[in-house]
């Protein structure tokens, strides 16, 4: 029997569950400030997760899905992407999203029922959370083989979780992104739980990014809790795609330290101790030690960030509490470019009884 080809799978991890060095320190991260910049970001996220978790508890806010414990996967891809990329994301994007300049006030609007939160300010063509599992994955095709076709400069980023690689819509367009050389990068936040079932109960697979293999396209695991390492694999895959030598799947190994979402309960299927040893790991304190380590950070600067994050999260909240609400009759508004005849009857019907 003939042996046709033979694939492997690479692990990289630069900054090690004690905060140490295990791999050359890259370039950027030789500047204390690039790293400084990705910490404030992830403590910056990680003190708004905690309000809006919160404010779901109080009844401010609709269910919300957390991204405790895995705040080093956007904030490393927010700070490497180029404002004419396009993020795609799922909804534990949040770090990214802010660095892009999306708001925490349109983030709590969306999850206080307000589609105005998707209509985002800043990034104008960064396109809205997707909710329903892995649809997302099409999309980002799309955008990517326009801006082929335009020959421009630019890569889509669509994030998912594990469980999205289980899905159809992943394996079309891994494969469709090989196929067409696409400028692409799938990022997976393998956070080892999709909803309530392993990740190992899904597929039998060693790694997600194996999966690529099957789209004929690059594919590497990375810790996920390594913000450093995070910043220069995807930089890396971004900057492949740009320059058109081809998609990849970057798997980003985390850990769900949260509920999936504020209506899950996961001390329902995940034992305590699995929990604590993730917490070992988690990817803020650990490059908070390396930068107090290298002395970069201390105690007072720790202090100042958290009462700074804390005012720029009250503001925004604030302005969320306290915006008007949408009038309801735009829900026959944004479907169709032009109102179809039964939809207009019935916005004109609704009208009639408020009068």
């Amino acid at each position: 029997m003939a042996k046709l080809t033979k694939f492997t799978i690479e692990y990289s991890q630069i900054l090690n569950e004690q905060s140490e060095l295990v791999a050359a320190l890259p370039e950027f991260a030789k500047d204390p400030q690039a790293l400084i910049n990705m910490y404030e970001a992830m403590v910056l996220t990680r003190v708004f997760d905690k309000k809006a978790i919160a404010l779901q508890r109080t009844g401010k806010l609709g269910t919300y899905p957390s991204s405790l414990g895995q705040e080093a996967i956007s904030v490393a891809t927010g700070t490497v992407m180029k404002p004419e990329d396009v993020l795609v994301p799922y909804y534990r994007e949040y770090g990214a999203q802010f660095l892009r300049g999306v708001s925490m006030k349109e983030i709590l609007l969306y999850w206080g029922g307000d589609e105005r939160g998707m209509d985002y300010q800043g990034p104008r063509e960064d396109f809205p959370i997707s909710v329903p599992i892995a649809s997302q994955a099409t999309h980002a095709i799309g955008i990517a083989y326009a801006m082929k076709l335009r020959q421009q400069k630019r890569v889509v980023v669509p994030f998912f979780g594990d469980g999205s690689t289980s899905k159809g819509d992943f394996y079309e367009a891994i494969n469709a992104a090989g196929v067409w050389n696409l400028p692409v990068v799938f990022i997976v936040n393998n956070n080892q739980w999709a909803i309530s079932i392993r990740t190992e109960n899904q597929t039998r697979c060693a790694t997600i990014a194996q999966k690529a293999i099957a789209g004929g396209i690059h594919g590497e695991q990375v810790d996920g809790n390594d913000a450093i390492g995070l910043h220069l694999a995807i930089g890396r895959a971004l900057e492949k795609a740009r320059s058109g030598n081809g998609p990849s799947v970057i798997e980003a190994l985390s850990y769900r330290l949260c509920d999936h979402t504020t209506a899950d309960d996961a001390t329902r299927y995940r034992p305590a101790t699995e929990v604590k040893q993730a917490w070992a790991k988690e990817p803020v304190e650990r490059l908070r030690r390396y930068l107090q380590h290298s002395g970069d950070w201390n105690d007072k600067k720790e202090a100042d960030l958290l009462a700074q994050c804390a005012k720029k999260v009250e503001a925004q909240v604030a302005e969320y509490l306290n915006t008007d609400a949408q009038d309801p009759v735009t829900m026959f508004d944004y479907m169709f470019k032009t109102i179809p005849h039964d939809l207009a009857e019935q916005r004109e019907q609704f009208n009639l009884r408020r009068k």
